[in-house]
Parts: structure tokens; C-alpha cells; sequence
């Protein structure tokens, strides 16, 4: 499938600020299943730093925008052809090993109603079953429910109230799933939405889970399923914050007001 990308990231501030400095981690994924055609992040304003490609294969690039400033814009826009390989994260080049995706942050550390969903993979007859089965669990534990979560929500929390948006659904997964034995982290990217009819976040996340013998298999609690032609996978982190597209600090005693446009299409081939 080809998939077009237009995604805008809107800073303003009510004071102008005496400078910003953003870590971007906004690329596409290099893998079997998806190929980058085109490709442009740009900031208004904004200097190009260093850019590298980290332990986990995601590509970091640094930004700096001198003050003093009142708006800023980064823009993401591109196309990426992609194919369906059932969630298999195959051909991605990565050197951190899969057991260091077995530790918790404050944002993931799991609780007993945590624990008792790691029991669906402890007690599953394999490890790829019980980590359907763990999926398919944690979508019927949280309804989908936008603004009823807040960026710093914990699974736990989350979980405790039984609804979430996509980085809740992700990070209760990947909890219950450490908890379990399962290595796993979060995944952010772009989904494209109304194909089937159903309503999705473009922005999106879901989880990666590793099965030995099989390597990183993603699933998409808020959407029932493995992430398939309809996904672009852009990075990973220990959970959300860690795997956010665009960390930054700005310097100044302005207000911030952040807003965010994506829009993912298809495309003719």
C-alpha cells in the first residue's frame, strides 16, 4: 500500500521564548515491510544538529531554533510504500539485545491487576498464542475512550479504569507482557484510518512483543489486530515517553500551547 503522511506539530508560546532545542525521532523505520519513497521533516526557524541512528535502529536528529520566539512548526510530510508481514518486524537492523526490554519504568511498572493478565502468557500453550490471547485481553479490559487519559497515565491507572486511548492500550500490553517474561516496548507511527470503516488515531502507537524464534511481532490492542499495510512504523522506546516522535526543552518563561494535525492517505501506485 502507499501511504502519504502530512503531520504538522504547532508551538506557540505566549511570550516569546530565547530559544529551543527538539530531539526528533520522525523517520520511518527501515524493514521488510515498508519502504520510504520521500521524506521531509522541517522546523521553522530551525538549525539541523547531529543525527544518528540509535541502538534500537530508530533515526535521531537534533534541531535547535535560536530566539527570541513566539511559533514554531515542524513539519513531517513524506510517502511509504508498504506490505503486510502479520506484525513481523523482519529485516530491522537493531543492536540493543531483547532482554533489555524486559525493564520497567514508572509509566509500565505493573500491579496485581496487571499481573493477573500476565497469567494469559504464563499459562498459554506458546508464547505467540498467549501473546494474542494478552492482546485480545487488554482490548476488552480498556474501552477506547478519547481525553479520558492523560499523557503521564500509567497502564496501571489505565487499566484501573477501564478506559484509554492507543498509548494506554500500548502500555498496558507491554506491562502485562514483561510481567509475563515477555520482552516488549512501545511503538510510535502512523496509521491510516477509514479503510475499514473504524475510527483510529492517525498518530498512533501499539506495542512490539519478542517471541525467541520469531524476533518482534507488533500488536495493536486499540485495534484488535497485528499491525499490517495500514501502519507506519517510525520508532520504539521503554514506553511512551521514551519512544515520543519529538522531545525537546524550551528556554523561557512563556506558556506553551501545543497543537497537533496528522493526516495519513492512500496513494495510486
Amino acid at each position: 500500500m502507499l501511504l502519504s503522511v502530512e503531520h504538522v506539530t504547532m508551538y506557540r508560546y505566549d511570550r516569546p521564548v530565547r530559544g529551543v532545542v527538539q530531539s526528533h525521532r520522525l523517520t520511518p523505520s527501515k524493514f521488510d515491510g515498508q519502504q520510504t519513497l520521500d521524506w521531509s521533516v522541517t522546523m521553522t526557524g530551525g538549525t539541523l544538529g547531529s543525527a544518528f541512528r540509535d541502538g534500537a535502529g530508530d533515526w535521531v536528529q537534533g534541531w535547535t531554533v535560536a530566539g527570541p520566539v513566539d511559533e514554531i512548526e515542524v513539519r513531517v510530510s513524506g510517502r511509504v510504500l508498504t506490505t503486510d508481514l502479520a506484525g513481523v518486524l523482519r529485516g530491522h537492523k537493531e543492536l540493543v539485545p531483547p532482554q533489555a526490554y524486559l525493564r520497567d519504568t514508572e509509566a509500565t511498572e505493573a500491579d496485581a491487576a496487571l499481573l493477573e493478565l500476565a497469567q494469559i502468557v504464563l499459562t498459554a500453550e506458546s508464547p505467540l498464542s498467549g501473546c494474542h490471547n494478552l492482546c485480545d485481553a487488554i482490548s476488552d479490559a480498556i474501552v477506547y475512550r478519547p481525553g479520558s487519559t492523560k499523557p503521564r497515565t500509567t497502564a496501571a491507572q489505565a487499566l484501573a479504569q477501564g478506559e484509554g486511548v492507543c498509548q494506554d492500550h500500548a502500555q498496558a500490553l507491554i506491562s502485562a507482557a514483561r510481567a509475563g517474561g515477555i520482552p516488549a516496548r512501545y511503538v510510535s507511527g502512523y496509521l491510516q484510518s477509514g479503510q475499514d470503516g473504524m475510527d483510529h488515531e492517525a498518530a498512533h502507537a501499539w506495542g512490539e512483543l519478542y517471541i525467541a524464534g520469531i524476533g518482534w511481532i507488533g500488536f495493536d490492542p486499540a485495534n484488535r489486530c497485528c499491525p499490517d499495510d495500514r501502519y507506519i512504523r517510525i520508532g520504539s522506546g521503554l514506553d511512551a515517553q521514551d519512544a515520543a516522535p519529538i522531545r525537546g526543552i524550551s528556554r523561557g518563561s512563556g506558556s506553551e500551547i501545543l497543537s497537533v494535525t496528522v493526516a495519513v492517505q492512500t496513494q495510486e501506485q
